[in-house]
């Protein structure tokens, strides 16, 4: 392979905007990057927080996608002619209804503004009630447990709970709907031509983690098992097939439509998608024993490991977010824990600090309020950099949006103890740091007590990158030291990997990583001194934990 011959564009559908980046297949070399923020949801439209109401349109995701590409080729125009193509990672669970040729009933004059109609977010915990039953069902019903790859547990978050919720509060969207599609199978069908549900490629990744999809079962959760929750998900179930497919996989070629629109070569590989995280992952050197830790407004702790050997049942591990044969590398079991907050729980408690500045009628600019906003979170990370740990340390619980791992419970709640006169805004912020570092470590733990083994931590994410005082503390409570990846593309560039792949220009994911993926540019390393004295405020973390679960039961 030549230098500036091969191309292949990688992008990223996050949370708050799409990052997309044309990379040289044959050594890494970033070409050119750009970002695109998703305008209604920068709005706050239809999303309602108190209710834990978060949903995208459709239209979000493709004006700024294509608004992000065509940035591209103002800067790369003489490599986009020659990307071979393209792979594309969302967040998950982020399951939307659809019209029987695969369409997003928002995009229906009709359910425009229906929030029902759009897609779900990750972080919406509408469906709590939802996924209890889907738990309480698959535990007694005496036929499969649907959650023995899940942890033991369905959560709020994933795709069934959300569409049972949707289907019980009576919409006339459920209605109308044929089917229902993951954000990540949507956006490569859309941009291919593909329509109707035999032709979608559905990605394992999405279907193993968060739809209950096991080849032992012989795909997804029995029509008898989904009807006891409601006639409606058997109708969704009919729509997703039973075969799933890895991200190395092609799900098509560009339209000549869209290539006109993206400015790409007509026919351009279109990769069957995945969820960012488990791409991101791939983008951050995971292996065997390595893990990668996705740290943003939530973390996705991603490992992988050995298939069983022949003959033998797969090892399952209590506790976690799911476990799916070639969900990450093909060829491996891909492991998933990680926390519903991490980058959220700082910015609630700066949203704490700044409101009353907002609420003075104040007419500041964006760009003043995101200044200001960056700004405090600086302050308080700085000052809290200067205050050092002790065994009478008060202590902050990271449940604030729900736990994911271990063991999933949205019901649970975040709390702060330990609190005096003398307890200022710093000396909080501390407590937030050191409380996300707890769970990461009870997620470290639950890991290994299912013979999933941790050697080496790897970093990626805003937070991993913005927050040297948030990785120091991350390290100390942990005990391992924490790589830091040296571009903070990672979801991009692992879909630039498996783009890379199913081009025929790297035989598999191992190969092309090593090519690929940009080096560790920094690594924080334990201090001993620290580490002692979080191990004895991780037992009071975990005791104030122990106490939490028991007054949400009652």
């Amino acid at each position: 392979m030549e230098k500036g011959k091969n191309y292949v564009l990688g992008a990223d559908f996050g949370s708050d905007s799409v990052r997309v980046v044309v990379i040289d297949a044959y050594d890494g070399t970033m070409i050119a990057s750009a970002v695109s923020y998703y305008r209604r949801w920068k709005e706050g439209l239809y999303c309602n927080p108190k209710e834990n109401r978060f949903r995208q349109h459709p239209l979000d995701y493709i004006e700024s996608f294509e608004e992000a590409v065509q940035e591209l080729s103002s800067q790369a125009k003489g490599a986009m002619s020659l990307v071979r193509a393209m792979c594309i990672d969302t967040t998950g669970s982020t399951p939307c209804l659809v019209d029987a040729s695969g369409t997003p009933l928002a995009l229906d004059e009709r359910f425009s503004e229906d929030p029902d109609a759009m897609f779900i977010l990750w972080k919406d915990h509408t469906a709590i009630c939802e996924a209890d039953d889907f738990n309480r069902l698959s535990h007694t019903w005496g036929g499969t447990d649907y959650t023995q790859y899940m942890g033991g547990t369905y959560s709020s978050e994933w795709f069934w709970a959300k569409l049972l919720h949707v289907a019980r509060r009576g919409n006339p969207v459920v209605g109308a709907a044929a089917g229902a599609v993951e954000h990540c199978d949507w956006f490569p069908a859309l941009l291919t031509g593909t329509t109707g549900f035999d032709a979608i490629r559905r990605s394992r990744c999405a279907a193993g983690h968060k739809i209950a999809w096991h080849a032992s079962w012989g795909g997804y959760p029995s029509e008898e098992f989904l009807g006891r929750l409601h006639p409606f998900l058997v109708k969704i179930r009919r729509s997703l097939g039973s075969e799933t497919h890895t991200s190395d996989m092609i799900a098509g070629n560009l339209t000549p439509e869209w290539a006109e629109r993206l400015s790409l070569p007509v026919g351009t590989i279109v990769c069957v998608g995945a969820y960012d995280a488990h791409i991101g992952a791939v983008g951050g050197h995971v292996a065997e024993k390595v893990m990668v830790k996705s740290i943003g407004t939530s973390t996705c702790d991603i490992i992988i490991g050995p298939k069983s050997p022949s003959g033998e049942s797969e090892k399952r591990v209590a506790g976690i977010a799911g476990q799916v044969d070639g969900s990450v590398v093909p060829g491996y079991i891909g492991y998933e824990a990680g926390q519903s907050a991490y980058g959220d729980f700082y910015a609630w408690f700066r949203n704490l600090l700044t409101w009353p500045v907002y609420q003075m009628g104040l007419d500041l600019e964006e760009s003043v309020r995101r200044n200001v906003e960056k700004r405090v979170l600086a302050a308080l990370e700085n000052a809290a950099q200067a205050i050092e740990p002790t065994e009478d340390s008060p202590i902050a619980l990271d449940w604030i949006n729900g736990r994911r791992s271990p063991d999933a419970d949205q019901t649970l709640k975040g709390a702060l103890t330990g609190l005096a006169l003398g307890t200022d805004a710093p000396a909080v912020m501390r407590m937030l740091l050191e409380s996300t570092a707890f769970g990461a470590r009870a997620i470290l733990e639950c890991y290994e007590r299912g013979d999933v083994m941790v050697e080496k931590i790897v970093a990626i994410g805003g937070v991993a990158r913005k927050s040297r005082i948030g990785m120091q503390i991350l390290a100390d409570v942990t005990g391992r030291d924490i790589h830091v990846t040296s571009d903070d593309q990672a979801p991009a560039i692992g879909a630039a990997v498996f783009a890379s792949v199913a081009a025929g220009l790297y035989p598999d994911v191992p190969t092309a990583q090593g090519a690929l993926c940009a080096p560790v540019g920094t690594v924080y390393s334990p201090d001993a001194k620290r580490r002692g004295i979080y191990d004895k405020l991780y037992l009071r973390y975990l005791q104030l934990g122990k106490f939490e679960e028991r007054q949400r039961r009652g």
